[in-house]
């Protein structure tokens, strides 16, 4: 695996591009009044979290999930279309294994659409952004 041909800048944007949808998938405009009433959680309860902690570990995650996705599509055959198939492809694995422990947890198929939805999408948008950034 050749690490000097990853575009670096691509894995950043595409890592940021995942954090920002985040912050739009679980507002209340989406789907954050969904997660918490599945969660059992109010606003109140939201707001007593450790924001630094969440926040920083969410962007670092990010971060190595967009690194983890730019290995895989690091071939410069792979472009946008494909980067959004291996995206895609990708997401699905997440959604399974989102599934899988919600399942055992007991959560309802609304936790695990809103939850394994985003990794979807988010998945499918660093694949395009990586795919199409070379």
């Amino acid at each position: 695996m050749e690490m000097s041909t990853v575009n670096w800048l691509a894995v950043l944007v595409a890592g940021i591009s995942a954090f920002v949808l985040g912050g739009v998938w679980y507002s209340p405009a989406l789907f954050g009044k969904a997660w918490m009433k599945e969660n059992k959680m109010s606003v109140e309860d939201v707001q007593k979290g450790n924001k630094g902690k969440i926040f920083g570990w969410s962007f670092i995650l990010c971060l190595v999930i967009a690194v983890n996705l730019a290995m895989f599509l690091n071939d410069p055959k792979i472009g946008l279309e494909m980067g959004i198939v291996y995206g895609l492809l990708t997401g699905v694995w997440i959604f399974c294994g989102i599934a899988i422990v919600a399942l055992f947890e007991l959560k309802s198929a609304r936790y695990i659409f809103v939850n394994g939805g985003y990794m979807v999408v988010a998945l499918a948008m660093m694949g395009a952004i990586i795919g199409a950034w070379k």
